[in-house]
């Protein structure tokens, strides 16, 4: 058996994984007591498929300004490097079945926008780096799976 690594989805057969879905990647308790739950919210299949830049940088974008309003628990919502999915980090003690009906009125608010916040030079790094298009086809192919969400293995 390997040795056991440090970051959590390194650990992780990612051969094993059945994307799309939803699983807790780390939970923590921190000194005061306080608790945070990281999920792996994964949209592709890891090596097998991916998204494209632009279609992660506007996701990350609607994603991040369309969670806090279905939930006051989000702290951050980060692509993954690999472009198969997102870490959602939350305040509290959270499940995958309590972040499913949020991340499916945040995916359906991707599908409703008309434009991608703050994609502009003033609110963003490379503001002409987006997709808005690309978003919405990977929120639905997303959501076209929902049933599958909380499966995390084939």
């Amino acid at each position: 058996m390997a040795e056991k690594m440090n970051v959590e989805s390194f650990n992780l057969d990612h051969r094993t994984v059945s994307a799309p879905y939803i699983r807790i990647a780390d939970r923590k308790v921190l000194p005061a007591g306080d608790v945070l739950t990281k999920f792996d919210v994964r949209f592709t299949q890891p090596n097998a498929a991916h998204l494209e830049s632009e279609t992660v940088h506007s996701l990350e974008h609607l994603m991040a300004e369309k969670m806090r309003d279905h939930t006051d628990a989000v702290i951050d919502v980060s692509p993954m490097g690999c472009r198969t999915g997102f870490y959602v980090l939350l305040s509290g003690d959270h499940t995958p079945d309590e972040l499913d009906p949020v991340l499916e009125s945040t995916l359906q608010d991707v599908l409703d926008a008309t434009e991608v916040p703050a994609a502009n030079e003033v609110q963003c790094g490379w503001g002409a780096h987006h997709d808005l298009q690309g978003a919405q086809a990977a929120a639905r192919a997303m959501l076209d799976e929902r049933l599958t969400w909380l499966r995390v293995e084939a």
